[in-house]
């Protein structure tokens, strides 16, 4: 669902830290940044629970997708992608970027995004610049 951050900001924030801070060690002054008031994000919950989210921000960079342990390889993170992808048509956006941590490669490669570039360090985890672009 299209989310106000300062509503939903507690629930994808801890999501978030248990995934990116907890589980891989991220610091938690990376895990907020200015983009999230501006971006809309998605939750994805399971009997009440908050199991993952994911965030679009307005210039079409995908971000911050996190699913927490348990619900992996479930489905969730592919109905939250689908569901930023879907956002982002509505907005008219042809061109998605994400930077996927690599083991998440063939994740998105399914969904048409594109690897380019080197393989770069970001707070301590490999990613890959990875590129979406919409057919004509």
């Amino acid at each position: 669902s299209d989310l106000d951050w300062d509503a939903q900001r507690e629930v994808a924030c801890r999501t978030r830290f248990a995934v990116f801070v907890d589980e891989q060690g991220v610091p938690a002054d990376l895990e907020i940044d200015e983009a999230d008031p501006a971006s809309c994000h998605a939750l994805a919950w399971i009997a009440g629970e908050a199991v993952g989210t994911g965030r679009l921000l307005p210039d079409g960079h995908v971000g911050r997708m996190a699913v927490l342990p348990a619900w992996r390889g479930q489905g969730v993170g592919r109905a939250l992608l689908t569901a930023l992808m879907d956002e982002a048509a509505r907005r008219g956006l042809r061109r998605l970027v994400l930077h996927a941590q690599t083991h998440a490669e063939g994740f998105y490669g399914a969904f048409g995004f594109v690897a380019e570039g080197e393989v770069f360090d970001d707070a301590g985890l490999p990613h890959r610049t990875m590129v979406w672009q919409a057919s004509e």
